[in-house]
């Protein structure tokens, strides 16, 4: 018998939470880094709610997932796909790569990478972990719910972040 504990679901969810926790590591120091060399943070009061949605997403799928529920390995394996996009994200970034909004003037905006392809790669990357981890679990209503209120999220936000780039835009 399989202890509740060593489960699919408990290991790919300790993974994401690992990554994400060491994710926000990297992201507070280049955001330190990065307003002491001057720059500014912009819309900082909606942060927690994106902390808030994440944090909740990946509780909910542990709630209301069975331990034993086998996973849909074809969609974690999309999943892992999306990890290393957003690996590709963090390194196109490099010292600039945080989960809030800062800008630095004079800084060029990055071209490169992912971004060669589409505007906001990362934001693209989390519409689809979002919806895709939980329906490899057999979740439909939390890849619908958490998806529509990232989507919320993610309209307000990229107002916020366009505005903060647009004048470095044709610098």
């Amino acid at each position: 018998m399989t202890s509740s504990f060593n489960t699919p679901l408990v290991w790919v969810l300790a993974l994401v939470a690992a990554q994400r926790l060491a994710e926000l590591v990297v992201a507070s120091a280049n955001t330190r880094r990065l307003l002491a060399r001057g720059a500014r943070e912009v819309g900082r009061r909606h942060y927690p709610l994106f902390v808030a949605l994440h944090a909740s997403w990946l509780v909910a799928i542990a709630v209301f997932t069975p331990p034993q529920a086998r996973p849909i390995w074809p969609l974690i394996v999309v999943f892992a796909g999306l990890q290393l996009l957003r690996v590709w994200v963090i390194i196109t970034l490099g010292p600039y790569w945080t989960t809030r909004v800062i800008t630095l003037d004079g800084a060029p905006l990055v071209r490169g990478g992912p971004y060669r392809f589409v505007r906001h790669p990362n934001y693209w990357i989390v519409v689809g972990e979002i919806a895709v981890l939980p329906l490899a679990f057999s979740q439909p209503l939390i890849a619908l719910v958490w998806s529509l209120l990232n989507a919320a999220l993610l309209r307000h936000r990229l107002r916020v972040e366009t505005g903060a780039l647009e004048p470095r835009a044709f610098a």
